[in-house]
């Protein structure tokens, strides 16, 4: 079974990085991390973590800026969502052919 969330030591451990790091991609809104009423600990999810891998290589091996991680993950999301809505289309396509070709 996959854990759910990471706490910030982990990741900070995890990711070897800077806790002054995760807070600035905090306040630019790329990481939301939860808090949960039993705990004010900041709690990361694998969505989360998926979100800082990527942020990492783009600051750290490609030298782009905070506002350009911001973008290009927008970017990546717009593609991942076009490409599903593509896969739909493609879904329905070939269903009403197959329908069509069972008329006939």
């Amino acid at each position: 079974m996959q854990k759910q969330f990471w706490t910030i030591r982990e990741v900070i451990e995890s990711f070897s990085l800077e806790e002054s790091f995760l807070d600035d991609l905090e306040k630019e809104d790329i990481l939301c991390p939860v808090s949960r009423a039993e705990s004010p600990e900041k709690l990361f999810s694998a969505d989360d973590l998926e979100k800082l891998r990527l942020c990492k290589i783009l600051v750290e091996d490609m030298q782009v800026n905070l506002p350009g991680v911001e973008i290009i993950l927008r970017l990546r999301q717009n593609m991942f969502e076009m490409r599903r809505q593509f896969d739909d289309i493609l879904e329905d396509m070939s269903r009403r052919i197959q329908d069509m070709l069972k008329n006939e």
